[in-house]
């Protein structure tokens, strides 16, 4: 059986700083990446991907968009730019709605067998929910509410 092993990030969107790093399973992704800027509470952008090459490739296209929802690929960039806050389209709901399928579709394509893996990736940087989130700040362990450690001692 394959290992579903794949690289998170967190980048801050309000400061110059560090992206945190970790591994999530259970996206599924067999290529690109997928990226957000909403993200429960603060609103970075938070990726999934097969490489560091398609994390930076997703990351980039939002903070060039100022903020949305992504999926890339080698050969493909498709994105919703959410220019208000990065959270926000100043675009009618039907519009956004057929986007959002599309990339829905597109991110189901690139190998991923969640129901809503954007909703999903939403949910990773939240840390105050259990068990195991990323902040920009690091891994944070809801159950013991505090910042811990990738390695393992």
């Amino acid at each position: 059986m394959e290992e579903d092993i794949l690289k998170i990030t967190v980048v801050n969107r309000y400061a110059n700083s560090e992206p945190a790093i970790g591994f999530i399973k259970n996206f599924n992704l067999k290529e690109g990446a997928i990226a957000s800027s909403v993200g429960h509470d603060s609103h970075n952008i938070i990726a999934v991907g097969v490489s560091d090459a398609m994390l930076c490739k997703a990351v980039n296209l939002l903070i060039e968009k100022k903020g949305g929802i992504c999926a890339v690929t080698e050969k493909t960039e498709n994105v919703i730019p959410l220019p208000i806050a990065g959270i926000m389209s100043d675009q009618p709901a039907e519009i956004i709605g057929k986007q959002y399928a599309a990339l829905d579709l597109l991110a189901k394509k690139m190998g991923s067998t969640l129901s809503a893996p954007f909703m999903t990736l939403s949910f990773m940087g939240l840390l105050v929910i259990p068990s195991i989130k990323l902040s920009d700040k690091g891994l944070f362990n809801g159950e013991k509410f505090k910042f811990t450690s990738l390695e393992i001692k």
